[in-house]
């Protein structure tokens, strides 16, 4: 394959990972920070059986490359473009001006243009029980390159909140993006819609950020959130249970993420379920059959259920009172490792 044999020769190192295949990041002999904004370029209208054999020169040709990252699909094509990072503003512009409708076959002109290297993302529908600890620590569990997270009312959204999420850099936003909406992950039983932060939409939670909000109630209490449907007193009391625990031990309210991955005619559903503790580093994951047969109670709230139970089962606390001693032996067990 002429791309092996290139890179093979040239000693050209490509990795693929989350679906780009990617060069550089630095690049052999880079010295000093990575370039600043403003020196990536967005690559557009690619046939789909061209690669950096042939991409990486041309692109090099105009100025020095930083980083070419080309976007793949699972078949091993590309999925059409690419975005090209250089060592200076100066070498973005070049490549705009020379290669921008630059015909890489007959009839095939190319598309480059100024890269907005996005780093901001909106998650709307929020419950609002979720703190902004619990969303940041579950955040940097999954994401790469987190550096902020602001949690406010949701301005479309009755009796739910809105996150804005800041990133490193595009790339880790991309990326974060990626994670979070091809995953399908919930939080607190909440599926969340994640966008990049539309600019109107930055400016309306600014002006609410002016004004005092109108959804305040008197006295400057928050309104309730939304009514869920109680759980039942076994259930409910094996949560408290475990929180309790937690607290006793100083580190934190339990955050369960879950994911449906199987879904059987029957009604038993299979759900990947995770228990994140923002004061031990290490979460507890597995999965586990539910069955979805209590009218208005998602699978998602069964299945948080379910790994609480079994973490009170292995600390023998179904039925006894919370201590504060069995925790950290409970981790040993589960984990396989001493504390």
């Amino acid at each position: 394959m002429a791309l092996l044999a290139w890179a093979k020769e040239t000693r050209t190192d490509l990795v693929q990972i989350n679906g780009q295949r990617r060069y550089g990041a630095p690049p052999p002999g880079w010295v000093g920070d990575p370039p600043p904004a403003g020196t990536e370029v967005f690559i557009g209208k690619l046939p789909q059986d061209m690669y950096e054999n042939v991409l990486i020169p041309l692109f090099q040709s105009v100025g020095r490359l930083y980083e070419f990252r080309l976007m793949m699909t699972f078949s091993g094509l590309n999925r059409g473009f690419a975005y090209a990072k250089y060592s200076s503003r100066r070498g973005a512009k070049e490549a705009i001006a020379a290669l921008n409708k630059f015909e890489v076959r007959e009839g095939c002109a190319i598309v480059v243009c100024k890269s907005t290297e996005k780093c901001e993302l909106s998650v709307d529908g929020l419950a609002s029980s979720v703190s902004q600890g619990e969303l940041e620590a579950f955040l940097r569990r999954v994401t790469v390159g987190l550096q902020s997270v602001t949690l406010c009312a949701s301005p479309c959204r009755k009796r739910a909140q809105l996150a804005v999420l800041k990133y490193s850099s595009h790339q880790a936003a991309a990326m974060a993006k990626k994670t979070l909406m091809e995953e399908n992950l919930s939080l607190s039983g909440v599926e969340m819609r994640v966008a990049w932060l539309n600019p109107d939409l930055k400016q309306k939670l600014q002006l609410c950020k002016e004004k005092p909000s109108s959804r305040r109630v008197q006295g400057g209490k928050r309104p309730e959130g939304p009514k869920q449907v109680p759980l039942s007193p076994v259930l409910r009391n094996a949560l408290d249970r475990l929180n309790t625990l937690c607290q006793k031990q100083y580190l934190g309210t339990p955050l369960f993420l879950t994911k449906c991955v199987q879904e059987n005619p029957n009604g038993w559903l299979r759900f990947w379920c995770c228990m994140v503790i923002p004061g031990f580093p290490v979460p507890f994951s597995g999965f586990t059959w539910v069955r979805q047969d209590r009218p208005g109670r998602s699978g998602h709230e069964e299945a948080k259920v379910a790994l609480a139970l079994q973490v009170l089962r292995v600390l023998g606390e179904s039925s006894h009172s919370v201590s504060a001693s069995p925790f950290p032996k409970v981790l040993e067990h589960l984990l396989g490792v001493k504390l």
